[in-house]
Parts: structure tokens; sequence; C-alpha cells
């Protein structure tokens, strides 16, 4: 356990500054880019006693998260870190959402136009943030109340507590977009029990709270009517002692156990048919056990993967296998590889062209190139995991200042 003493001790022998950088990009300033805004009116500030919160304030669009909007969350951060007077941070979102993920349709618009270096600073800030919050030195609390997806769920679950309530909806949906699993999920997906990870990454199935707390998403859990007592009691405390905060979140959570539907009492099954090294096999599984015992989850889970692109399916898969054996910078450094290759358009064109189906047109009919799993080729996913070239950058982590805790 650290104290606020001990924490600015270590980050005065570590001698950082308190203008990193984070490697070579900076943030663009161009006033047609949709990922930059004011930032200032994107993340809301409340001052408690020894605390600050923030509040994610796109609401109109599920605070969809943006390279402005990531990049204030990072001053902010930095800022209370150094600052003595607070002892931990809370993060919740403003509306019926905490994050729906990143705001992809304007990463669509943005690739549709050329502004390739607009999407890579998207993805540089987000990745960036992702670890400067797993090595965060003080408390963090996220409030996971509505829709957490993607790069939701990437800056919320490396932090210390992640409360979830009975309107949390979890999803890492890439998938259905023809991308992969990033922000941080290769990492925390792959840690999950058994070969859950691969059944959420590979389908982009929903978890409520209850599962989420289940499987370990969330550390804690309390009804949404409890929110507001949550957040007072939060409010009052005076301590940068997790423990401290660990036992106020308990004090106001709530028991709950997943419905007897939930995937969480189908591991046995997950794990006989998400453990098989490919693709095919994981079907050729699910075909098996459907087949055996007509179980209507097997049927629904193949429909899932025949609606997903073939190419992001197969990429997706190697992504979690490595995440079980890489820490936290080692997968946010290269899924910024993966992402980076997934919008280049040089593999495939699938990240539009599911972003176009579900969410720009939406005849919900996307064409996947390559159209069939066995048009996949070894080198096609290969390319997805190469470091990137002499001319590009890779995502710059300060691992030797910031070791994470996770």
């Amino acid at each position: 356990m650290r104290t606020h003493k001990s924490a600015l001790l270590l980050r005065r022998i570590l001698s950082l500054s308190k203008h990193h950088s984070y490697g070579g990009r900076r943030l663009a300033s161009l006033s047609g880019n949709p990922l930059i805004e004011d930032s200032d009116n994107l993340v809301i500030i409340e001052g408690k006693a020894s605390s600050r919160t923030a509040i994610l304030n796109r609401p109109s669009s599920l605070n969809a998260l943006n390279t402005s909007m990531v990049a204030r969350l990072q001053k902010l951060y930095r800022n209370w870190e150094d600052d003595p007077n607070i002892e931990f941070v809370v993060l919740k979102g403003g509306g019926r959402a905490f994050a729906a993920g990143g705001d992809i349709v304007s990463l669509y618009n943005l690739i549709k136009e050329g502004n390739l270096e607009e999407c890579k600073e998207f993805f540089w800030t987000i990745y960036s943030f992702i670890y400067f919050l797993g090595t965060y030195l003080k408390p963090h609390v996220a409030l996971l109340n509505g829709i957490t997806m993607g790069g939701g769920a990437g800056i919320s679950i490396p932090g210390t507590f992640r409360v979830a309530t009975d309107k949390t909806i979890f999803a890492t949906p890439e998938t259905l977009i023809g991308f992969h699993p990033d922000a941080g999920a290769s990492f925390y997906l792959s840690h999950l029990p058994g070969y859950l990870g691969e059944y959420l990454a590979l389908t982009g199935e929903k978890l409520n709270g209850a599962e989420m707390l289940s499987c370990g998403l969330a550390t804690h859990y309390s009804l949404i009517k409890k929110l507001p007592l949550v957040e007072e009691k939060l409010g009052n405390l005076t301590t940068d002692d997790p423990s401290v905060i660990e036992a106020c979140l308990g004090g106001q959570g709530d028991s709950v156990f997943p419905d007897q539907t939930s995937v969480i009492h189908r591991i046995g099954t997950v794990d006989k048919c998400f453990s098989h090294d490919t693709v095919e096999e994981i079907i050729e599984s699910l075909e098996n056990e459907a087949a055996k015992t007509n179980d209507s989850w097997c049927v629904s889970t193949l429909n899932k993967l025949k609606e997903a692109a073939p190419l992001s399916l197969k990429v997706s898969l190697r992504s979690i296998r490595e995440g079980r054996f890489q820490t936290l910078d080692q997968c946010l450094i290269r899924e910024y590889r993966m992402s980076l290759q997934g919008i280049s358009r040089q593999i495939t064109g699938d990240f539009c062209e599911g972003v176009r189906a579900k969410l720009v047109d939406k005849d919900f009919t996307p064409k996947w190139d390559p159209p069939t799993l066995e048009h996949v080729s070894q080198d096609m996913v290969d390319q997805y995991f190469t470091p990137l070239s002499a001319f590009e950058p890779e995502l710059d982590l300060p691992i030797k200042q910031r070791e994470a805790f996770i």
C-alpha cells in the first residue's frame, strides 16, 4: 500500500517531468479535425474534500472519446497526481453512458478524407493515457454506470476500483466493425477466467454489471439508485489509503449474482470451445457442441462469429493469446501497431466498411474483405503484428519511469 507521501517520494526519485510528452506526437490543432474540440467542456471537474471527480461530458454521443477529451484527462490526472492536497480520483460519465468507446465515426470520416495523422494522434493519446492510469500513484475509482464499451473500458479497468451497476453494459464489439479489441483489451481480456476473454473478444457479446463483478472486470457493484449515496460517501473521505476507499465502496455495495442464463455459468463450454488454437477450430467445436446438445447459446454464438469480419477474428484471437504473456505496456505498444495497420487500408478496408454499415449508412450488411476465413492468409494476420517502419514511430511509453502495478 502506498501512502501519498511515499508516492511523492517515488516521483521525486524517478525525476518525472510534469510535462512529459510521452513520445514524439503533439496534439493536432487543426480546427477541422472532428476529434479535436474545446476540451474544457468535454470533462467537467467536481472538487471534494480530498478528491477530484472528472465527469465525461459528451452525453449526446454517449461520451464517445476523442483526442481532446483524453488529452484533458491526461493533463488533469497529472496535475492531481502532483497535488499533495488531492488523495484520490473518481471518474464517471455524464448522462446514460460511462463511455461508449472511441469516436469511431469521426475516425471513419478522417480516414475517408485521408487524414491519417489525426487518427494516429487519437490512438497515441488514448493508449498513453491508459498506461498513465495503469501506473497512477493515487487510488482511482471509476463509476461504470451505463454503456462501458471499447475505449470506455480502456480508460477505467486499469485503475484501482471499478463500480458496476444494474445499468452497466460492457462489451468489446470491435470485430463486428472490422477492427480488434484495443485500448488495453488484449491485456485485461486475456487475464479473465479461462477463455472468457477470447469469447468476449471474438463475439463482441455484452456483459451486465453482475457478470462484470463475477469475472473480475468490476471490483464492486451498487444499484443505480444508490450511486448518489456512494458518491456522497466518497466525497467525504479524506484518505489516500486504498483499503479505506475499498471499505467505503463495499459498505455501500449490493450482493448480486449472474442470471442462470449468463455466460458465467457456461465457463466449461466456453473453455471447451474457445481454447482451440484457430478460429476455424473454435467454430467447429461450437458446431459439434450445438449438434450434440441443441443448445441455443451455441447457435447464437456461432451467429455472432458469422457477423464478424473474418480477418478481425483471426487478428483478435492472436492478440488475446499474445496478451496472456505480455505486460500492459507491451500490449498497448502492440495494439498501437495493430490499430495503425487497421486504419491504413493497406491490408483491408474492413474498419471503414464496418463503421459504414453499422453506424453511418446503417444497412447492417458489411462486405468484408477478405469475405471468409478461408480467404484470410497468414501474411495478412502477420502484417498486423509487424513492427512499424523506421518512418513511423512506435508508441513511446515511459516504462522506465512508471512501472505498471497490474
